[in-house]
């Protein structure tokens, strides 16, 4: 089945304002939650609809691309994978706290930890496994690498389940407990009037359980705090703020729940010659004047070696040019960039007699055809009344 547009999925126009976007989706969410509707897998479609319509017209470099290309443009616009729930719900878990939270009061937290792929922070249902939480880890590489691609050995700390107690939080021959308070419902509710008003339970926080006497290497939390060694691939043509994700290289959820996923953030360093600007990269060469005025060839590095760039006589200050097929490999396989070439004319400095008497010379010589920006300008300038 074909996608639907996505301003008509949020039920906004084409000029509508981020506020206006995020309004609308935040309304979606509300009404297709699956936990509002747990027998329906058209609303568990259409709240993943909505999302997928969110994150591309909340970001302004993914909107322009939808609204001049349409879905095709959408191509990679995910990382390779495709619009992911448990990504989107890593990048807006912050901005949307407050669903979060509407539906974490009313036991249905633990939707979040299964549908999007991250346990709450506050505790699930009763009995819930909790999904791990994700990790981001900062990578810095060499411009050169972010070009060609490279392997990384990177090491971070995660949350691992205690060896000692298998993850159950009690040490050796004893067991949790069913919490004395809320009679292992995981709330306690209390009477105001004509209304019943449940909350989480405080002694056990909603876990339903308590732990007589805890592990003494996990202190009862079920895990422990462990350096963990992985090889990550960097593809080519990754750029400063391309993020790449390792799934379940992230912490062990509670109760032997499932790891989280690893997020590498790259920076990329910048190069002593080279500017990157997207796929392509610029690059200032001086030259001297009379190369300048005469015309020849010079030698320029590119990402391939050295290469020959020809300079037309009378090439004025501040030229581009451009050689086509040298810049960077772009990250989704959508070609390669060029190299943009801006050369800078240097004026001599420190002559001696010898120059200096060649440069009045030259200076005596030159026709007013020599140097046409000049002699325009003098001419307007003699057209100009003082008072």
């Amino acid at each position: 089945m074909a996608k639907r547009d996505y301003y008509e999925v949020l039920g906004e126009g084409r000029h509508a304002s981020s506020e206006e976007i995020k309004k609308a989706y935040r309304k979606l969410a509300l009404k297709y939650h699956p936990d509002r509707n747990p027998d329906s897998k058209d609303a568990e479609q259409k709240f993943k609809e909505a999302a997928e319509a969110y994150e591309v017209l909340s970001d302004p470099e993914k909107k322009q691309r939808y609204d001049q290309f349409g879905h095709s443009g959408m191509k990679g616009a995910f990382g390779g994978h495709g619009f992911d729930m448990s990504d989107f719900t890593q990048a807006h878990s912050m901005e949307f706290q407050d669903i979060f939270d509407l539906f974490a009061g009313g036991g249905a937290g633990g939707m979040f930890s299964s549908f999007f792929g991250g346990g709450s922070a506050r505790g699930g249902r009763r009995g819930a496994v909790q999904r791990g939480e994700s990790l981001q880890f900062d990578l810095s590489i060499s411009f050169n690498e972010a070009v060609f691609g490279t392997s990384k050995e990177i090491k971070f700390y995660r949350k691992d389940t205690c060896s000692e107690c298998g993850g159950s939080g009690a040490a050796k021959g004893y067991n949790k407990e069913r919490c004395p308070q809320c009679g292992g419902a995981g709330q306690v509710s209390s009477s105001q009037g004509f209304f019943n008003i449940s909350r989480t339970c405080p002694k056990c926080f909603g876990s339903g359980t308590i732990i007589k006497k805890p592990c003494k290497l996990c202190r009862g939390a079920g895990l422990v705090e462990k350096s963990h060694t992985i090889k990550v691939k960097i593809p080519s043509g990754v750029d400063t703020g391309v993020r790449l994700k390792s799934a379940g290289e992230g912490s062990s959820g509670p109760d032997n729940g499932s790891k989280g996923d690893l997020y590498v953030r790259i920076r990329v360093k910048s190069h002593l010659l080279f500017h990157r600007d997207g796929d392509d990269i610029v690059m200032q060469v001086p030259i001297d004047i009379a190369t300048a005025a005469l015309g020849g060839g010079i030698a320029i590095p590119t990402l391939e070696g050295k290469a020959s760039l020809k300079i037309p006589a009378g090439t004025q200050n501040g030229k581009v040019f451009r050689m086509r097929g040298k810049g960077i490999r772009n990250l989704q396989g959508y070609g390669v960039g060029d190299m943009f070439v801006k050369v800078e004319i240097e004026t001599p400095v420190k002559l001696d007699s010898e120059n200096k008497k060649l440069f009045s010379e030259l200076k005596r010589i030159f026709l007013p055809s020599s140097n046409p920006a000049q002699s325009a300008f003098i001419k307007t300038a003699e057209k100009i009344k003082w008072k």
